[in-house]
């Protein structure tokens, strides 16, 4: 099933914030990503009506599998191309903001290709491809 990009953005977000605190709640993602809590609380009955999150009642969010697997892929995607962007001289702030869109359009094949070239000319230190 095809995962719509703000999806995407808020699974991606719940995984970052996972990695930075130790629960997730609806008012951390609107905090980070500047959304209203009613569009967030929308957003969380979809994703957990799709299977990509549990919320407990206490309201700690956390990813399935599924959900996991979708925000892995767009964060790694997101890390990448930034990084790259950066090492090509591009400002950090605005490499982040075009990976951000270009990290939901790339094709699998074209994001394995570039994963491919950068490894295979040791481009990004310190970074697991």
């Amino acid at each position: 099933m095809k995962v719509h990009e703000s999806a995407e953005d808020y699974l991606e977000t719940i995984l970052i914030l996972s990695q930075r605190q130790p629960s997730v709640r609806s008012i951390d993602i609107a905090t980070e990503l500047g959304y209203s809590k009613p569009s967030v609380s929308v957003a969380m009955k979809h994703l957990r009506e799709n299977g990509n999150i549990t919320v407990d009642d206490e309201g700690h969010i956390k990813l399935t599998p599924s959900g996991l697997t979708i925000a892995a892929k767009i964060y790694e995607r997101h890390t990448i191309i930034s990084q790259i962007l950066e090492k090509m001289g591009v400002n950090p702030k605005i490499a982040a903001e075009d990976a951000c869109r270009i990290e939901h359009v790339i094709s699998t094949e074209s994001f394995a290709a570039v994963k491919k070239y950068i490894k295979e000319h040791n481009l990004l230190e310190n970074t697991e491809i």
